[in-house]
């Protein structure tokens, strides 16, 4: 295994000493978004967590982040899940994606929006993909969960930089932008469901 999955591993532990599951987050985001069809994009691989359950769960999807670094860890983190042949790793900047409009009928954005510094530059790339129609899916920390992150980071002697735009921000520009939004929430995580009219 290598040194990046050996550091999840440990991580994911160091979270559930705080109450923090995971893989049971990750269904609560999928659980919030059902029903679920058609083509799947995820803005922000990241190390390809919520990419391995959704692809565990039998989905098809494009999933995009800016670092080439994060999409090497990505890919091992898919490997060594057997998932590879469901997730097409793109490199993208989330400010200007290379898709055609009205490509997507999901797109899921799952811990992303608190490390954008133009979340709304981000955001309108995410509804230009979106289909008539579709669904957009943004998840991120609760207060409580922030909190705990910031708590993890400091103990491995880092910090956790947090940008100033939240959900709450995000939910109005997408009311405004003629969304439809609900509103769902565990401890930790808040979802935002938007359906394109």
């Amino acid at each position: 295994m290598s040194s990046s999955l050996n550091h999840m591993e440990r991580r994911k532990k160091i979270y559930a000493s705080y109450g923090y599951d995971t893989d049971k987050e990750r269904l609560a985001i999928i659980e919030a978004a059902q029903p679920l069809s058609g083509r799947i994009l995820e803005a922000g691989t990241g190390k390809g967590h919520f990419a391995v359950t959704l692809a565990r769960l039998g989905y098809r999807l494009v999933s995009f982040d800016l670092s080439e670094e994060q999409l090497q860890v990505a890919g091992e983190n898919l490997a060594s899940q057997g998932v590879s042949d469901r997730v097409e790793l793109r490199q993208e900047n989330g400010e200007s994606l290379s898709f055609p409009d009205a490509s997507f009928d999901v797109v899921f954005s799952v811990n992303m929006v608190h490390h954008l510094e133009n979340p709304f530059r981000v955001l309108r790339e995410l509804t230009r993909v979106l289909k008539p129609g579709g669904k957009l899916v943004i998840s991120d920390f609760s207060p409580e969960g922030l909190a705990m992150m910031a708590e993890v980071h400091r103990k491995e002697g880092d910090e956790h930089p947090v940008a100033p735009a939240g959900l709450d921000e995000v939910e109005s520009f997408l009311k405004q932008e003629g969304f439809s939004v609900s509103r769902s929430r565990t401890r930790f995580q808040i979802t935002l469901l938007a359906v394109k009219e």
